[in-house]
């Protein structure tokens, strides 16, 4: 199974959003079976790092589906791309997880922060994402006396819960859009060099995913849609880069590969 390199800290990591759903909140990011696996490997041959698969949407307000449905969109995606790229698996079940991981998967993106665990147990990598509530409510009315600290806290416990349990390729992840106001998700990006020092301080990587996501819709004061989210996805990426994110999740493949490797000043003039 094709895991993620081992890389110098300063060099950001792609990770490509791959949605085999019907309806997660970006249009341009859903598919399933053989095209979702030829979108897969477009997004590595523009240079992601690793290919996010998704069977279950978590936008705000989504519903669960089952195991079985779940497993139908995912389990054909994953084996199609096995071996060709190093694989995460977005779920928020252990069967999903378990199934997943034996097609291919080497990472567990947990939005539930329950799943240390099962990657334990599998000895894979595993994200912790922090969210305050589930899909369902998680926007209904987010609230917090002091956000970077309780992100940070909760980021913290977890991340030494993982690796009591011997999770060695370990992810922080404070869960930007899931369970946050507008003002909660400015002030956890401004404030992510502190939150790259905690997952630093637990031998873990950072990674934050801004990509699309609605309080981008609204700079400028406006209220674009998904599709015109580009440009501020790709400047949050950034912020999220500088302050020390180890990888970034992103629908934009090729765009942000290539702010990165500016970034990292990686182009070669010839």
């Amino acid at each position: 199974m094709a895991s993620l390199p081992v890389m110098d800290r300063t060099t950001p990591l792609v990770m490509g959003v791959l949605n085999a759903t019907p309806d997660s909140f970006f249009a341009g990011s859903r598919s399933s079976g053989a095209e979702a696996v030829r979108r897969g490997r477009d997004m590595v041959e523009a240079g992601a790092a690793i290919i996010d698969v998704g069977g279950e949407s978590s936008r705000p307000g989504s519903h669960p589906v089952d195991v079985a449905t779940e497993l139908s969109r995912v389990l054909p995606v994953i084996e199609g791309l096995a071996g060709q790229t190093p694989i995460s698996i977005d779920t928020v079940k252990a069967e999903v997880a378990e199934a997943a991981v034996a097609a291919g998967a080497t990472l567990i993106n947990d939005v539930s922060g329950t799943l240390a665990p099962v990657a334990a147990a599998l000895g894979v990598g595993w994200v912790a994402m922090h969210a305050q509530g589930d899909p369902e409510t998680m926007q209904d009315d987010p609230t917090y006396d002091d956000v970077v600290a309780e992100v940070a806290a909760w980021l913290e416990v977890k991340g030494t819960e993982a690796r009591d349990l011997g999770v060695s390729d370990l992810w922080l992840d404070p869960g930007i859009g899931f369970g946050k106001t507008f003002a909660h998700n400015w002030t956890l990006l401004r404030h992510a060099d502190e939150l790259a020092a905690i997952a630093r301080g637990l031998g873990a990587r950072l990674l934050i995913g801004t990509s699309r996501k609605r309080f981008l819709g609204a700079v400028g004061g406006g209220d674009l849609p998904p599709e015109e989210r580009l440009a501020s996805s790709l400047a949050t990426s950034l912020v999220a880069m500088e302050a020390g994110a180890a990888m970034v999740r992103v629908h934009d493949v090729t765009a942000t590969v290539q702010a990165a490797r500016v970034f990292a000043e990686e182009v070669v003039v010839s």
